[in-house]
């Protein structure tokens, strides 16, 4: 009988701490979302690229606002779009959020790389945005400026080869620009991403290539910076002409990552993180270890406008841009 009594006193206090929430959940039953375990960052591509130093930096000053470790899940191949397939598919319960590549991940909807859309999405904040730049090899002396690497360009009209991250991605569109608005013709040589691009550079079997700038931090002694796709100089490279100065591409082109999540997620999921990464932007301590990418915060609204912005923009690059 003792034994019956003490069996039924446990199974009662096994229900009470279930309904107390025992499970281990940091969210109260009725109350705003929080994580309840580590939270997974999808990148969509592979660990040393150019998304995943930003996003792994990101992560690991996040979790101070976030209240949970985030991992950073690399998940390569298809130009990305395996990667936005699966944060696309994702349970959407606040756990699972991404990088979202622009206009990489634009440009793989318009070329039906994966069965998602903008609508498989829900935009959290914007996390980078950066500028693209044309670059040489620093010890190529054929091209000490971006006028001479034209002029070798038309008058060895698609023989210059370049490297880039992709079929139509950012940084061959970048390429392209550059090339149809210079007038010459260009062998593109696409690798798995900007990493490979820019060591297929390096290795001479390019000759230029089109990256953004924070891809090049830390080894901008290999390379020479010849122009730059926006409307103004910078004021880190003082000494590196736009394209528009030029006489070619007079827009700013570059590309953008944001943070988003599947779309079934509730409103307080993107409030909570849209709140705790603006908080991890504005961390003088990230600020620090950010230095070699510009930090670029957006809110939710503006960065779902964005998306769609760089949708019709990658829609609109025509059989023209892309058969110059």
């Amino acid at each position: 009988m003792k034994k019956f009594l003490a069996l039924i006193l446990a199974l009662c206090m096994v229900f009470a701490l279930c309904a107390c929430g025992g499970g281990g959940s940091a969210k109260p039953a009725d109350g705003p979302f929080a994580p309840d375990g580590p939270v997974t960052l999808i990148v969509a591509y592979k660990a040393g690229s150019g998304t995943d130093g930003p996003a792994r930096i990101l992560a690991q000053y996040a979790e101070k606002y976030i209240g949970q470790t985030v991992v950073v899940e690399n998940v390569d191949g298809g130009s990305g779009s395996i990667g936005w397939s699966q944060l696309a598919a994702a349970d959407p319960d606040g756990m699972t959020i991404g990088v979202m590549n622009l206009p990489n991940f634009n440009s793989s909807i318009v070329k039906e790389l994966g069965t998602y859309t903008t609508a498989d999405f829900k935009a959290i904040c914007n996390h980078v945005t950066e500028t693209s730049i044309v670059i040489v090899r620093a010890d190529d002396d054929r091209f000490p400026d971006l006028n001479t690497l034209v002029e070798y360009g038309k008058a060895n009209d698609g023989q210059l080869k370049a490297s880039t991250n992709g079929a139509q991605a950012s940084n061959h569109i970048g390429a392209q620009a550059f090339a149809k608005s210079a007038g010459f013709h260009y062998i593109d040589i696409p690798q798995g991403g900007t990493a490979d691009q820019l060591l297929s550079l390096r290795n001479k079997e390019s000759d230029f290539t089109v990256v953004k700038l924070g891809d090049i931090s830390g080894q901008e002694s290999a390379y020479k910076v010849l122009g730059i796709f926006a409307t103004e100089r910078d004021a880190r490279w003082p000494e590196v002409p736009t394209l528009g100065e030029l006489g070619y591409y007079d827009q700013w082109l570059g590309a953008s990552r944001a943070i988003v999540a599947p779309a079934g997620v509730s409103d307080e999921v993107i409030q909570f993180y849209e709140e705790a990464l603006k908080k991890t932007m504005e961390d003088p301590e990230y600020i620090a270890a950010a230095a070699s990418f510009d930090t670029n915060f957006l809110d939710h609204t503006a960065t779902a406008a964005l998306i769609e912005q760089q949708q019709s923009f990658a829609e609109s690059l025509g059989d023209d841009f892309w058969n110059y």
